[in-house]
């Protein structure tokens, strides 16, 4: 038997707000529709951190991590 359904799964990715999750976690700074920060799963001297309000998802072009706010 499952934990949450789909639905409710989809409903918290929907109502989670992803900018405010990350922030407590990482300095970010806007860039355009994204935002974005040094990665906290890696060592970086220039970010490469991106996230995306709009799509409530989260990757870094250096290291390849990426997900929504299940996986941050």
């Amino acid at each position: 038997m499952p934990f949450a359904t789909d639905q409710e799964i989809q409903e918290i990715r929907t109502r989670a707000d992803i900018l405010q999750i990350v922030g407590e976690k990482v300095s970010l700074k806007r860039a355009g529709r994204n935002h974005k920060g040094c990665c906290p799963f890696h060592q970086e001297k220039s970010p490469s951190f991106m996230v995306n309000p709009e799509k409530q998802i989260f990757h870094c072009f250096g290291c390849g991590v990426g997900g929504d706010v299940f996986h941050f």
